[in-house]
């Protein structure tokens, strides 16, 4: 077991270097000067070489890269050049906020996958079967981006049951039930793409557990119908884990616009608002983040499927 997470972590060294690469590059190379987005168009030259200077900007890009990666090792992500405070001290509550939203999206994800999926394979060709299909369809066909508009106009606007966007501390003067109102509409909005796709492979995997040897030898050793669906779905636990560690990193990547348009303010919303500003050092430390986040959720579904099947180590 040992080897087999030493050898995920060696493989995610190469991926983080990449991602952080590309970005740097990419970043670099869009059109606009950082500088001049900060002190403004008529800044005196002199005040636009003191700043490229202290940003280095100065110098060549693969040595502002390497310079960065040096930093980064440490810890040290650079000083935001909008906010001109340590993109460290901005990424913390900001991954904080992103991991509420996370998980509180997570949690339906799962919930609702596996309601779905259990009774479309139950009843295939009856109501709940059809209903689970329909479900599913429709959520994975509605974008993130048309479901939150969609929640902010009829919800928020038009019936004023949940604020439209913003979030409160849950130790503050809203307390948790504030934050509560606050997470619903994104949490849902974030949901409905990993619901229906988690929903889709639980119940082709259970339906096929059901249908197999397994299920036909527990029923005739007499046990009930409950029962039998309790090891079935032990059975089918590992590709709901999988499928599951799959759309938990897709919601961490993925809630750039519904951060951005429920004005939650996480990491989405802070890479939003740096791309925006051509703050470079925030651009890079967010995505950073991001990308350590997603490898290390892939990480640990790797070792939780390796632990449920002791084939996947070798």
């Amino acid at each position: 077991m040992r080897r087999f997470l030493l050898r995920r972590l060696l493989l995610a060294v190469p991926t983080l270097l990449g991602v952080t690469a590309v970005v740097f590059v990419t970043v670099a190379l869009v059109p606009g000067d950082p500088v001049a987005a900060f002190l403004g168009p008529g800044a005196p030259p002199e005040a636009r070489a003191e700043l490229a200077q202290r940003l280095g900007l100065d110098r060549p890009l693969p040595v502002r890269y390497l310079s960065w990666l040096a930093h980064a090792a440490t810890g040290d992500l650079g000083t935001s050049i909008s906010a001109q405070r340590p993109v460290a001290q901005l990424l913390v509550p900001a991954l904080g906020q992103t991991l509420t939203l996370t998980a509180a999206a997570f949690a339906l994800v799962l919930a609702g996958g596996v309601l779905l999926g259990a009774a479309g394979a139950l009843r295939p060709r009856g109501f709940g079967g059809r209903l689970s299909g329909v479900l599913s369809t429709l959520a994975v066909s509605a974008p993130q981006y048309s479901v939150a508009l969609v929640l902010i106009a009829v919800v928020s606007v038009q019936l004023r049951w949940l604020p439209a966007g913003g979030t409160h501390d849950a130790f503050g003067d809203g307390g948790p039930a504030d934050l509560l109102r606050h997470l619903v509409l994104p949490a849902v909005a974030s949901a409905l793409v990993p619901l229906g796709l988690t929903a889709r492979v639980f119940r082709a995997v259970l339906g096929s557990v059901l249908a197999g040897e397994l299920a036909d030898g527990l029923r005739a050793r007499g046990l009930g119908r409950w029962a039998v669906l309790r090891h079935c779905v032990h059975n089918a636990s590992p590709a709901l884990l999988t499928i599951g560690g799959l759309q938990l990193a897709y919601l961490l990547e993925g809630v750039v616009f519904v951060e951005t348009l429920f004005a939650w303010p996480g990491i989405g919303r802070l890479l939003y608002d740096a791309l925006s500003a051509r703050d470079l050092p925030l651009v890079q430390g967010s995505v950073l983040v991001v990308a350590v986040a997603f490898v290390g959720v892939n990480i640990l579904v790797d070792a939780a499927h390796a632990l449920i099947d002791p084939r996947v180590r070798s």
